[in-house]
């Protein structure tokens, strides 16, 4: 079953708060998405350990209900 974009954003931005989520569809089948995650949480943590914040975020789910996600992560401005 596909994961909708609300969900994954959803999902995020319970896990890390202060998130900006920013969704859009790799292919029109909500299975393939690029999530662009902007936290303070990620301040001073290298890009694997941001990624890992986010795909603890989603747990099970990925592989699973969500097939894809290329992942953007930044600390803001």
């Amino acid at each position: 079953m596909p994961m909708p974009a609300a969900e994954i954003e959803a999902l995020i931005k319970a896990a890390i708060p202060d998130a900006t989520v920013e969704m859009q569809a790799l292919a029109d089948d909500n299975d393939h998405w690029l999530a662009r995650v902007t936290s303070k949480e990620f301040e001073g943590k290298n890009r694997v350990q941001q990624h890992k914040l986010v795909f603890a975020a989603l747990g099970e789910r990925m592989g699973g209900e969500l097939h894809a996600l290329q992942l953007h992560t930044s600390v803001p401005n």
